[in-house]
């Protein structure tokens, strides 16, 4: 299973409030709400993640073995 724990330490450590992604990024409010639920988002949503914070997709997102 993928999770985006990481996503919000980076996010913090950049200083990128999630109303920031939305309002100055344009960034999907309905994709904020997958990540946030640990759900599958698409390679674009990743990309854009990686552009605007300036990362890694190590820095976002993290796979954990299902148990």
């Amino acid at each position: 299973m993928i999770v985006y724990d990481r996503l919000w330490t980076t996010m913090k450590r950049q200083g990128v409030s999630q109303y920031r992604l939305l309002r100055k990024y344009q960034f999907s409010a309905g994709q904020l709400d997958r990540l946030r639920k640990n759900e599958n988002v698409s390679t674009y949503t990743l990309n854009q993640l990686c552009r605007i914070l300036h990362c890694q997709i190590e820095d976002i997102a993290e796979y954990i073995e299902d148990e």
